[in-house]
């Protein structure tokens, strides 16, 4: 608590806020306490809102601030805290919110609003219904705020962000592009897309964040990319806002700038990890963006970027921080040790993954025990080892079986255990394939199809190699260039088959095999105009693409 704000060793940009003290130690610290907010480090803006108040007692939008960062969030809802946490968090609030009344007196009219709003987030008791019922409270008492003080940068990221917060993750219809029934986000558009219109709109860190989590879901995700372009580089330290263009990034297929901008905010990750540790709930975003710096370089076919961006994230996940039960860390982080298996298949890495070993606590590892299953699956059923192949496919669905329920999948929302459905219709097809069950394959991965494009939006998407690669690939192994066509068009977005968010567009592997069927359906000026795409793919990867899937036989296979 005693730190000179001088010497504090993050740049969190220029923005601030001024409020009611006379100290200027305290408006500093509460400036980032508000920055850290909106950059979803809620940890570092619970310490920072704290010395405000060591630095002035009476500045009552301090405790505001600490009581708003211990609160819920777009990835943390209430029904997310365990009850230990909840009852401890609830109480440290209530508190925080008597302190902030006690000084309001001398507030200004906009803070003794948002102190009378902040009331509202507290449910009255530990349900889902009361949960919902204190969310919609709190959205309807900014709501007031909002109409008292219009012109407030602060305010209407606010305000956006209660509104969004009734509908986490699930605020658009993927399918149609209208709002899910109840969600409130042409209201919450509404609001942000007034905010940026006025001056200063584009160096509001709150702002910008929240609009690109509002459109990333809808069906015009490109609408956000100026947004994101002024956040890039606007709080150079906080990880989480240099990660966050990334999710556009993706979904209109510019891999090279998403592993860019990833890279910038794992920079500043671990600037932060390298003081605070990584036995904090914000390794959760850390993670995330490890995660999301994989998941472009995989698009991108940049192998090596993938794998030492694995080794980082792998580094960061020590067995003792899984060991937390309160919060139940492993709940949330376990499942990114996973990954390496992802990449391993992505890249055709077959005996790297035979080699891989078991956890020696498969029930805390209960995840990626089960992926490592699938892996190996799938490593022997591309090498013809379908024996072993099979004793992999029962291990898998026996330890799917074993995994908790609450499990998260690498991103919240979805859970491991649905994910994993994914695991078992892929090693279903992939072993039928290698036994000459051609049919019977392809109707297992069109199971995995169907159940990839089911899960809950996630970015990343929680299935890291698209299932249509896998199908496509062996398609056309069989001579099905048609079917193969199609399969790639609608991974490409080149037709209507898949919503906005399930397309990926221009990434390097289905563009190659959606090439390779133009050609051989001899449409040479299609496969053309493709080929310009594919050549700037193909120029950024550093392995061979040969086929979209590796377990394609004519396909290359990357020597492990």
């Amino acid at each position: 608590m005693d730190i000179n704000p001088a010497e504090y060793p993050y740049d969190l940009g220029t923005y601030g806020r001024p409020v009611t003290t006379k100290n200027e130690v305290g408006q500093t610290w509460f400036n980032r306490g508000l920055i850290w907010s909106y950059a979803f480090h809620h940890e570092e803006a619970v310490r920072c809102f704290e010395r405000t108040i060591a630095a002035d007692s009476k500045c009552s939008i301090a405790y505001w601030g600490l009581a708003f960062a211990l609160g819920p969030n777009y990835n943390k809802p209430w029904e997310m805290f365990d009850e230990e946490e909840l009852r401890s968090t609830l109480s440290r609030i209530r508190k925080a919110i008597k302190d902030a009344q006690e000084y309001a007196s001398a507030a200004t009219l906009v803070e003794q609003a948002l102190i009378d709003a902040i009331k509202e987030r507290i449910p009255s008791e530990l349900s889902e219904l009361a949960y919902r019922a204190s969310n919609e409270a709190y959205a309807a008492a900014m709501g007031t705020v909002y109409q008292k003080f219009p012109d407030d940068l602060d305010i209407a990221s606010l305000y956006a962000d209660a509104l969004m917060n009734l509908s986490a993750w699930n605020l658009w219809d993927l399918h149609t592009g209208e709002p899910i029934p109840g969600a409130r986000s042409l209201e919450a558009k509404s609001v942000l897309d007034t905010a940026l219109g006025q001056e200063g709109a584009y160096s509001h860190p709150g702002l910008l964040h929240s609009y690109i989590h509002l459109m990333e879901m809808s069906k015009t995700p490109e609408a956000a990319l100026v947004a994101a372009d002024h956040l890039r580089g606007l709080v150079p330290d906080a990880g989480h806002l240099e990660h966050m263009p990334s999710h556009l990034d993706v979904l209109v297929g510019d891999y090279r700038r998403a592993i860019a901008s990833n890279a910038d905010g794992c920079r500043a990750d671990e600037l932060y990890l390298a003081k605070y540790g990584g036995d904090n709930f914000y390794t959760f975003y850390r993670l995330h963006n490890y995660h999301s710096l994989i998941y472009a370089a995989m698009f991108a076919g940049q192998f090596q970027v993938s794998i030492d961006t694995v080794t980082r994230l792998e580094a960061s996940l020590p067995e003792s921080l899984l060991r937390i039960e309160s919060p139940p860390m492993a709940d949330w982080l376990e499942s990114w040790v996973s990954v390496r298996v992802h990449v391993l298949v992505r890249f055709g890495r077959w005996k790297d993954i035979i080699r891989m070993k078991l956890p020696e606590d498969q029930q805390l590892y209960s995840v990626t025990t089960a992926m490592l299953h699938y892996g190996r699956g799938v490593a022997y059923a591309a090498t013809g080892d379908v024996k072993n192949a099979e004793k992999e496919r029962d291990l898998l669905y026996a330890a799917v079986d074993r995994v908790q329920p609450s499990r998260i999948a690498h991103d919240f929302p979805n859970k491991s255990k649905v994910v994993l459905q994914v695991a078992k219709a892929m090693l279903d097809g992939e072993l039928e394939y290698r036994k000459g069950n051609y049919d019977l394959a392809f109707q297992h991965l069109r199971t995995s199809i169907e159940r990839d494009d089911s899960l809950v939006y996630a970015e990343p998407w929680p299935w890291m190699q698209p299932t249509r690669h896998a199908y496509a690939a062996l398609l056309m192994e069989q001579g099905r260039v048609e079917e193969a066509l199609e399969a790639y068009a609608a991974d490409l977005g080149f037709d209507e088959t898949l919503p906005r968010a399930r397309q990926h567009p221009n990434n390097v592997w289905a563009l190659h095999g959606f090439h390779e069927c133009l050609v051989k359906l001899g449409r040479t000026e299609e496969a053309k105009i493709i080929k310009q795409q594919l050549t700037l793919a193909t120029a950024v990867a550093d392995v061979t693409v040969k086929a979209s899937c590796y377990c394609r036989g004519a396909g290359g296979v990357v020597k492990g």
